[in-house]
C-alpha cells in the first residue's frame, strides 16, 4: 500500500477555482492508478475522477467533466485535481485513492489505499 496526504482545499467562492494535491509515499507510485473521490455531507462518497498509472488515460464523473482536470507527475509522486467554475454542489471532503490497477477505477471498493481528505466549501 500507498500512504497518500491531500492539501489545497480551502473555502472558494462560486464560479472560482482551486487546486487540490496528493502526495504519495511508502511504494512505487508509478504502479497505481490514482483517482479522486468526494463526500458531503449525509451523502455518500462519490467518484470524481482518476487517471491510469502513467497518466494516458482519464475519466471524469459527468457532474465535473469539463470543469476539472485530473493529471499526475511520477517524479513527485503527486496527483493533482484542477477545479474550475466551483459550484456549492462541489461542496464536500475530497479524497484520493490509490489502485493497483492498469485501468481507471470508478467505484471505491477498487481502491486499495486511501488519504485522509481534504475539506472544499464553495460558496453562492
Amino acid at each position: 500500500q500507498v500512504q497518500l496526504v491531500e492539501s489545497g482545499g480551502g473555502l472558494v467562492q462560486a464560479g472560482g477555482s482551486l487546486r487540490l494535491s496528493c502526495t504519495a509515499s511508502g511504494r512505487t507510485f508509478s504502479g497505481y492508478a490514482m483517482g479522486w473521490f468526494r463526500q458531503a455531507e449525509g451523502k455518500e462518497r462519490e467518484f470524481v475522477a482518476a487517471v491510469s498509472w502513467g497518466g494516458a488515460f482519464t475519466r471524469y464523473s459527468d457532474s465535473v467533466k469539463g470543469r476539472f482536470t485530473i493529471s499526475r507527475d511520477n517524479a513527485k509522486n503527486t496527483v493533482y485535481l484542477q477545479m474550475n467554475t466551483l459550484e456549492p454542489e462541489d461542496t464536500a471532503v475530497y479524497y484520493c485513492a490509490a489502485a493497483r490497477t492498469v485501468s481507471t477505477p470508478t467505484t471505491p471498493g477498487q481502491y486499495d489505499s486511501w488519504g485522509q481528505g481534504t475539506q472544499v466549501t464553495v460558496s453562492s
